[in-house]
């Protein structure tokens, strides 16, 4: 009697359930592809992010790569090459220019002496090369005195160049720090050369009055001896009054 009582309860529940109740259903293998579609997607998304920090840290670099040095000593430098090519402008004495020296060179210092030429003319001339060696010593002396002048504003200068180049964010600030380091360097090298020039007409006016007085007191003795024009004793005043 029980046995047929619990078959007629069973059937009836059964009947008597929702009909949507459905059995979970565990699938391990479908479980670890899912874990591992998603770790790729991960990965993948912080692969994109790092390539997007990347992109952003070289758009920084390019950035201070293009930045522009705010400091310039191109305007110093061409005062104090301006400076000391004034001074050889101003020089007097021989000109510096080719055509003019050569006519007062060939005036001045003769290979010989016309015999018409008169002892109050070969004093005249001996006088004015004395005046140019005087004037070339006077440039010589005040291109020394702008070049030491020059060398206070250029280690200043230097100073600034210098602490922008180890300071530069970029490589156009070390670059235009470079040049400008590379453009004070030339003007010195220009500077040196405008102060051996003017140093070395000195000397060489210099010399050529000397072999000019040795042309002279060759002729004044040729006279005295009775060749050419006849010597005329002048007075010489040894003591100004």
């Amino acid at each position: 009697m029980k046995k047929p009582l619990l078959f007629l309860v069973t059937t009836f529940a059964l009947m008597t359930s929702p009909a949507h109740a459905q059995w979970v259903v565990f699938d391990p293998s479908n479980y670890s592809q899912n874990i591992l579609t998603a770790a790729r997607t991960l990965e993948q998304i912080n692969n994109q992010i790092r390539q997007l920090q990347n992109e952003a840290q070289m758009l920084v670099n390019d950035a201070r790569n293009l930045t522009s040095l705010d400091f310039s000593a191109v305007a110093q430098l061409r005062a104090a090459l301006a400076s000391t090519n004034r001074l050889i402008q101003e020089a007097q004495g021989l000109a510096y220019d080719v055509s003019r020296m050569d006519t007062d060179f060939a005036r001045l210092y003769p290979e010989a002496y016309a015999t018409t030429a008169t002892g109050s003319r070969m004093a005249l001339d001996a006088r004015e090369r004395w005046s140019f060696s005087l004037k070339a010593l006077q440039t010589t002396m005040r291109m020394q005195a702008q070049a030491s002048q020059n060398f206070v504003v250029d280690e200043s200068t230097l100073a600034d160049l210098v602490n922008r180049s180890q300071s530069a964010v970029g490589q156009l600030q070390a670059t235009q720090a470079t040049n400008q380091l590379l453009a004070l360097q030339s003007r010195q090298s220009i500077q040196e050369q405008q102060l051996r020039i003017t140093q070395d007409r000195s000397v060489a006016l210099e010399q050529a009055r000397t072999v000019a007085a040795q042309e002279r007191a060759r002729e004044v003795r040729r006279r005295f001896q009775g060749a050419g024009t006849p010597y005329t004793a002048q007075t010489v005043n040894f003591y100004s009054r």
